[in-house]
């Protein structure tokens, strides 16, 4: 009799303690879910906030050009600090953002050589290369190559960081004898 009502307690206890558990995942990734998700929505509105490209090379303001793409992790991390810069930067310069997912930007893609991802392309306001950021980049070696785009002597500048994504090749567009394409 007492062994029942000990194996009934154990029960009880037990229930309670998944309870909380339970509640707790659910308490914390309702308070966590905007740092969750945060990098991926920035990647989504990225495309939508882009100022057109054609529109950027000819409107004489220096031009952020970015190449990402939403599956890339790499982009994913640095999105909040993409973001900050155009927050912080955007009345003095075109920010274009191309995914290179999307076809339409095959020509760009292929213009400046997109092998790696996240690529930013600085460009001064006369739509010179300035210097190309391929990977992770730090915050100071972005704000460095910005402020490079309002010096006089602009000389090329190149920093590969070996954390990149490397582009994956579209299928769905590949035209083959069975695509009727």
């Amino acid at each position: 009799m007492e062994s029942e009502s000990q194996e009934q307690i154990s029960k009880t206890n037990l229930k309670i303690i998944l309870v909380l558990i339970i509640s707790i995942v659910i308490i914390s990734f309702l308070l966590f879910r905007n740092l969750i998700f945060k990098s991926t929505y920035l990647l989504k509105s990225f495309g939508e906030l882009s100022v057109d490209p054609q529109i950027a090379f000819t409107n004489n303001k220096p031009t952020f050009l970015e190449f990402y793409a939403e599956w890339c992790e790499v982009c994913k991390e640095m999105a909040p600090q993409v973001s900050a810069f155009k927050d912080e930067y955007e009345k003095e310069i075109n920010f274009v953002f191309l995914n290179v997912d999307n076809q339409k930007w095959g020509k760009y893609i292929q213009k400046f050589d997109v092998n790696g991802i996240p690529q930013v392309n600085l460009f001064d306001e006369k739509g010179n290369l300035i210097s190309t950021l391929i990977g992770k980049q730090d915050e100071m070696k972005i704000r460095e190559s910005i402020n490079n785009l309002e010096k006089e002597e602009k000389p090329y500048k190149e920093s590969i960081n070996a954390e990149f994504s490397t582009i994956k090749k579209n299928k769905n567009n590949v035209v083959n004898p069975r695509s009727h394409g």
